[in-house]
């Protein structure tokens, strides 16, 4: 059985769910202008940004530590 994990705070969130909420707090231009991706500049959309960032660890991981920051202030 998963233990929960304690010190991780984006257990249990998917990375949909992180990356609509970034996407309607800063809407895709600023995200775009925050982490510099093609996925975020020309036609994004989730299904393409979701697709990129499973394959891509660094972009997947300033996703997360954006979302983190916000969730912070």
């Amino acid at each position: 059985m998963d233990k929960p994990q304690k010190n991780n705070p984006l257990h249990g969130i998917t990375l949909e769910a992180i990356l609509t909420e970034l996407v309607d707090v800063y809407g895709w231009p600023e995200l775009g202008g925050q982490i510099t991706i093609n996925c975020f500049n020309h036609e994004p959309s989730i299904q393409s940004s979701l697709k990129f960032l499973r394959k891509t660890p660094w972009a997947r991981k300033k996703v997360e530590d954006l979302y983190l920051w916000h969730k912070k202030h």
